[in-house]
């Protein structure tokens, strides 16, 4: 689930304090949320049943949405790092597909590995033997890797977010130039295949990581550990990347909550951004394929100290 890193955190829960908010208990949270506004919320590996996942990213078994009260689910498709998937994916859009929830899906952007590097490096579309042109092509493996497990499980969605954050597990380099090389690999992919892209990041994030480029994609902005009244107000902050603010997100001990942003709560702006789960089509038990499973040795454990989006 996207939730952001160590010094964003820090920043968001400073900012929630001294706006005088107050993060909500769970049980209160769902009756707090208004009828009148679209939310819905985000999952991904924390969701999936303890006893699963990477090292660094073992599996929490945390509640899903209540899915009368759930407009919209955001669904990961990472493990955490690139090239590691979310080990439940198949069950969480089984369960998206059952309620007839609106999906879309998100993803982990990583700075590669040295292996990962020389495993994908010069087996892409990019040309050539110089440093970007292997990040550019092993970003575009990460798009590739996470659209094949989508496909093998029928999942359906007109968009990827692309979460860019400062990720203890897999730090970004101190070059924003190499970081854009990366990026731009995975964003190829994922419109080479004809999906449209967006972002979860914050202005800082993107400027320490990536640098003052814009895209001009839509946008997925937090407020962190505040209420959903703070997350609409986010929706009028500043442009990250000269995109427009669709989606806007807020957490607590359990749950990642998130609205759509005014301009974007209409059947047509709905039918832009989220799918519906097809009940006829899917795979069926016999003829499920698995997810496609990592081909890298295991990451070392980490101790997660951010909470932005979990991919």
């Amino acid at each position: 689930m996207p939730t952001l890193t160590t010094v964003t955190a820090a920043v968001a829960i400073a900012a929630a304090l001294m706006l005088g908010a107050t993060q909500p208990a769970d049980a209160t949270v769902a009756a707090a949320i208004s009828p009148a506004v679209v939310a819905g919320a985000d999952i991904s590996w924390p969701q999936c049943p303890k006893g699963m996942g990477i090292p660094s990213r073992p599996t929490e078994g945390q509640p899903l949405p209540n899915p009368k009260t759930t407009k919209f689910v955001m669904i990961g498709l990472t493990n955490g790092p690139a090239f590691y998937p979310n080990p439940c994916l198949r069950s969480q859009v089984d369960w998206a597909r059952k309620n007839q929830l609106n999906v879309a899906a998100y993803s982990m952007t990583t700075y590669p590995t040295s292996a990962q590097l020389k495993q994908y490096g010069q087996s892409g579309p990019y040309k050539g033997s110089d440093v970007l042109t292997k990040l550019r092509n092993t970003g575009y493996a990460q798009g590739q890797f996470n659209l094949a497990n989508a496909r093998k499980i029928a999942l359906s969605t007109p968009i990827i977010w692309m979460d860019v954050e400062h990720y203890p597990v897999r730090p970004w380099s101190t070059n924003t130039t190499y970081n854009r090389a990366v990026f731009e690999g995975v964003k190829a992919a994922y419109q080479k295949a004809g999906y449209k892209v967006g972002i979860y990041s914050t202005s800082y994030q993107w400027k320490a990581i990536l640098g003052t480029v814009r895209y001009g994609v839509p946008e997925w902005h937090t407020s962190g550990p505040t209420s959903q009244a703070t997350a609409r107000a986010a929706c009028k902050s500043p442009s990250i990347q000269g995109g427009p603010t669709v989606i806007s997100q807020w957490w607590t001990s359990k749950y990642d909550y998130d609205v759509l942003c005014p301009g974007f709560t209409s059947t047509a702006a709905i039918n832009t951004y989220f799918r519906k789960q097809a009940t006829t089509g899917a795979p069926t038990s016999a003829a499920k394929s698995a997810v496609v499973a990592p081909k890298l040795i295991p990451l070392p454990r980490h101790q997660r100290v951010w909470h932005g989006l979990r991919g």
